[in-house]
């Protein structure tokens, strides 16, 4: 059983550790629109039915807003880009 746990644990953490990596990358790249390009990635995701992939978008988005001051979150852009996303314009 404590292996079984460890295990779940392990692979938790590396979980977390690649949507901070991401989140991190992406404010590197472009600080103020890095939560959009986060969003952008999650709708995606959701529109091709990858499940667990859109939740690793979606945390990295979250993780986004939380280290940079910079980026921008603008609700009404959120919502056209998971318009663009579903119905497969750009």
């Amino acid at each position: 059983m404590t292996c079984f746990l460890r295990q779940w644990i392990e692979r938790r953490r590396a979980i977390r550790r690649r949507w901070q990596e991401d989140a991190r990358r992406l404010a590197a790249t472009d600080p103020v629109n890095a939560y959009y390009e986060a969003q952008r990635r999650a709708a995606r995701s959701r529109a091709q039915g990858l499940t667990n992939e859109y939740w690793h978008w979606a945390r990295v988005a979250s993780e986004v807003a939380r280290i940079e001051p910079r980026a921008e979150m603008d609700f009404e852009v959120v919502k056209a880009i998971a318009d663009q996303e579903t119905t497969g314009r750009r």
